[in-house]
């Protein structure tokens, strides 16, 4: 468990920041920029599983967990070998597990969705998009900073997951028609 003491140190007053092992980066780093966007995402999340009925708490409260750890990942550096979190295979297997659990009781697909149907179901598509743009973010980081790649696995699988769980949540899906207001 991390224990933590005080919860201002001052150390970023200039704009700076630790990585695990003490080495000091800017805040505006990548690598920052990708644990602020997993963060967002997180408490994102946290508004979910307050609207979501109990069946399904217990998963996203799985996947906060795992967010964190995937924080941890990546304030690690990838040549950091003792006491290192690190996001697992495993991890990733466990969402592919509940996608393939919910989707077998969904119906085909016939186009994509436009997000809303309810309350529960747009805010899980908010946390889809949050988790595009921290994909996004760790592909970005990924192309200076060597990160492990499972990473990037698991929040990939994490957005069919969402999408997923929004559909099994949703009331009615509302199907996207190309080009219908297409006025001439």
């Amino acid at each position: 468990m991390v224990k933590i003491d005080k919860i201002y140190t001052k150390g970023g007053d200039k704009g700076f920041t630790s990585l695990v092992g003490g080495k000091r980066i800017k805040k505006s780093s990548k690598i920052i920029e990708a644990i602020g966007n997993v963060d967002e995402l997180n408490a994102t999340l946290g508004v979910v599983i307050e609207n979501l009925k109990v069946s399904n708490k217990k998963v996203l409260r799985n996947i906060q967990n795992d967010l964190f750890d995937l924080g941890a990942d990546l304030a690690t550096p990838i040549n950091r070998k003792k006491n290192t979190i690190r996001i697992k295979a495993e991890q990733t297997l466990y969402i592919e597990k509940e996608i393939d659990k919910i989707n077998k009781n969904l119906k085909p697909l016939k186009s994509f969705i436009l997000p809303g149907g309810n309350k529960v179901s747009s805010l899980i598509h908010l946390a889809r998009t949050i988790n595009r743009r921290c994909e996004i973010s760790i592909v970005k980081l990924n192309e200076t900073h060597k990160i492990n790649i499972e990473i990037l696995r698991y929040i990939n699988r994490l957005s069919d997951y969402l999408f997923v769980l929004a559909r099994q949540n949703n009331k009615t899906e509302v199907l996207w028609k190309p080009l219908k207001n297409n006025i001439k």
